[in-house]
């Protein structure tokens, strides 16, 4: 696997259907009972999806750098990016966001019969979500479900309770819905503890596929005008976000 350097980061430079491919071979080498071929168990890993808005939060934020040296999958989330790694004459395949991985991801479950714990997101999006996914999905099995409590990083109490439910479901995959950075600090701290193959860093993903989100037309897609949609949607929330992310596109371009 070819693992690059961007910027402030690292990315591994796949296709979308190699990164599925990695993924599947990820929790088949993981799965309970699984050894290596060499009879070594394997550790437990998380993929993360970095953007535009995580490089900006690379340069600030050193627990969150921590997370990204030690992610087993570094997927580039953004048409920024690609743009970027073409003019730095080094290339990224293709665009991998999270939002295009998690129906991928159930596809893939639904088919392999992996189990996959759902993390994040609220109640009501999480109950949406489900619905629309066993329907499109006959035969996908989500063994659980946990919407956390706001702050709950700070609740050793809540911690445990996270932690206890997603061991005894022992899911293939856990999905995690609760924004960067916290999703990404969360699943480095307690990864181990939480003992799945592989956990997923997945953002707004359970938002679009509940359909309690919009997301931009396929041809904004294409040319890298879904954060337009999205601060069309959403300005008082986002607009500042967008204003540091371009600022730091040029920062970070030029330092690096």
């Amino acid at each position: 696997m070819a693992r690059i350097k961007f910027l402030n980061t690292e990315i591994d430079n796949l296709t979308f259907n190699e990164a599925l491919s990695e993924i599947d071979n990820i929790i088949a080498q993981r799965k309970p009972n699984s050894l290596r071929f060499d009879g070594k168990l394997l550790k437990p890993a998380y993929l993360v999806t970095p953007n535009m808005d995580h490089l900006a939060i690379l340069e600030e934020n050193e627990q969150f750098r921590e997370t990204y040296k030690h992610a087993d999958l570094i997927l580039a989330d953004g048409k920024p990016m690609i743009w970027i790694s073409k003019l730095k004459g080094t290339p990224i395949k293709e665009k991998v966001s999270g939002s295009d991985l998690f129906p991928q991801i159930c596809e893939l479950s639904a088919h392999r019969g992996y189990t996959i714990f759902l993390l994040g997101g609220m109640e009501n999006v999480l109950e949406k979500a489900i619905h629309k996914l066993v329907q499109k999905h006959l035969k996908i099995k989500i063994v659980g479900v946990f919407s956390p409590k706001f702050g709950f990083e700070n609740n050793p109490v809540e911690i445990k309770q996270i932690i206890d439910q997603v061991r005894k479901a022992s899911p293939d995959i856990l999905a995690i819905f609760l924004g960067a950075p916290k999703q990404e600090i969360f699943i480095y701290k307690y990864k181990d503890e939480l003992n799945v193959p592989i956990s997923l860093c997945l953002g707004a993903a359970i938002d679009f596929a509940a359909g309690t989100r919009k997301r931009a037309p396929h041809w904004m897609q294409i040319c890298g005008l879904e954060w337009l949609f999205r601060l069309w949607i959403e300005p008082r929330r986002l607009y500042k976000r967008y204003l540091r992310d371009f600022i730091y596109l040029f920062k970070l371009y030029f330092k690096y």
